[in-house]
């Protein structure tokens, strides 16, 4: 009978972010949000920024990745992100003076390069709002209310 659950790692340049079994993994990446389950065939994908969601048996926990990339292989997914946040990670004051700082810098006469780089800062601080507004879900909460 084949096992419901696979192995998920998570790791930065600076540590490991994650390390244990799991039902489902949603990733995000450059071509659209992915789903994979245990014994998913093997694949190597290119995460984009966004929500990663994990899910296992009575929970779900949503993390901010900025980049990166996955690998699916031996009922294992691996994921090598640049940079990755759980919500208690995030410091959301920091984040809406963020994207307050660059919808100013949008009214100023900026080159493209700067607009460029507002533009990756502003796609980082929306999914940083994002997932900060999930803390750590359980199914049984969501079924009741």
């Amino acid at each position: 009978m084949p096992t419901k659950k696979m192995r998920l790692r998570i790791a930065t340049p600076e540590s490991v972010k994650y390390d244990d079994d799991v039902e489902m993994v949603i990733v995000r990446c450059i071509t659209g949000d992915m789903g994979i389950l245990a014994n998913h065939e093997p694949a190597s994908v290119i995460l984009d920024y966004g929500v990663l969601r994990i899910l296992d048996e009575e929970q779900e926990r949503r993390m901010a990745v900025f980049g990166g990339i996955a690998q699916v292989r031996d009922n294992t997914v691996t994921i090598l992100a640049n940079d990755a946040q759980w919500p208690e990670d995030i410091d959301m004051a920091f984040v809406e003076q963020e994207r307050d700082r660059i919808a100013r810098r949008q009214q100023e006469d900026v080159d493209d390069l700067e607009i460029q780089i507002d533009q990756v800062h502003l796609r980082r601080t929306l999914v940083q709002m994002e997932v900060s507004s999930y803390p750590l879900i359980s199914k049984v909460e969501k079924v009741e209310s």
